[in-house]
């Protein structure tokens, strides 16, 4: 087994396409499917269903994604420790972000390291809490921001927290839009647009069932500025974290008693393996 195939797997997985998986690794089509028969070859199994639609994983190929993940990043890792010898001149770090990180200014963190490790390669992701523990878990990410009022999942280490607070966001014609303070239980039954599939949404959940009170969810969004649009637009009320209200424009109240989240900056082991990720998780704690 090659590194190149196990990345020209990686890269169909991620495409859903032999020719955009092809054109991700600069390579034409047919190396690349030559490719992928010599790894199943060399394994000794059909990794993914072709169909004329779509290109589908198999139960094999499933089997061997989270590995496929861990080679790639132990490579990424090892170039990174011989970089590390030459003062990181170069290497390459991934860092997971949400949508509504505002603890941090990752941006203008990120900026400054470049300019310290102008060698270093650097990839940002932005998705669902989700989605990005699992990224850091199947080593697709060194570090990620995560959100949430629970414990971490299994197989994450935490660096560091910080506590978000969260406020009503309301849209000017609301009957609370002239409020400063808020319950939660004055929220019974009100149209409510969610920030779908995220960390957020189920936390509100849970909040509103624990309160005994209906959570009526009349609008969905995964885009937060979609979803303060949404809320501008009258649709219904949101729950965010103050510094988007703020940016918003639009009217808000903080809640009583107050609620937040905690903002956790996590990796796979307290140690990383990866140089420049080591170097990352100095610079942002500093």
């Amino acid at each position: 087994m090659e590194l190149r195939q196990v990345e020209h797997f990686l890269a169909v997985v991620r495409c859903g396409s032999f020719t955009g998986a092809a054109r991700e690794v600069h390579v034409v089509q047919s190396a690349l499917s030559a490719s992928i028969r010599k790894l199943e070859a060399e394994l000794g199994a059909a990794l993914f269903e072709r169909t004329t639609r779509r290109v589908a994983l198999t139960e094999a190929g499933t089997a061997l994604l989270p590995l496929a993940h861990r080679i790639v990043a132990d490579v990424v890792a090892a170039r990174g420790e011989v970089a590390a010898v030459a003062g990181l001149t170069s290497g390459r770090v991934s860092i997971g972000t949400i949508q509504t990180l505002t603890v941090v200014d990752l941006p203008a963190q990120l900026g400054r390291f470049r300019v310290r490790y102008p060698g270093v390669r650097i990839h940002v992701r932005e998705s669902l809490v989700p989605r990005l523990s699992a990224a850091v878990v199947h080593g697709e990410l060194d570090l990620s921001f995560l959100a949430g009022d629970e414990p971490l999942p299994e197989g994450l280490h935490e660096f560091a927290r910080w506590n978000q607070n969260l406020v009503l966001l309301c849209h000017p014609g609301h009957r609370l839009a002239r409020r400063r303070r808020v319950r939660i239980t004055e929220l019974d039954d009100e149209p409510f647009v969610d920030f779908t599939g995220s960390g957020l949404q189920s936390m509100i959940g849970r909040k509103f069932d624990e309160a005994g009170i209906r959570h009526n969810r009349v609008c969905e969004a995964s885009h937060m500025p979609l979803l303060v649009d949404l809320v501008a637009a009258g649709l219904g009320i949101s729950v965010v974290p103050e510094p988007v209200a703020e940016r918003s424009g639009l009217p808000f109240a903080r809640f009583e008693p107050g609620l937040a989240r905690a903002i956790q900056l996590a990796g796979r082991a307290p140690e990383l393996t990866n140089p420049a990720a080591r170097a990352l998780l100095a610079h942002l704690l500093a």
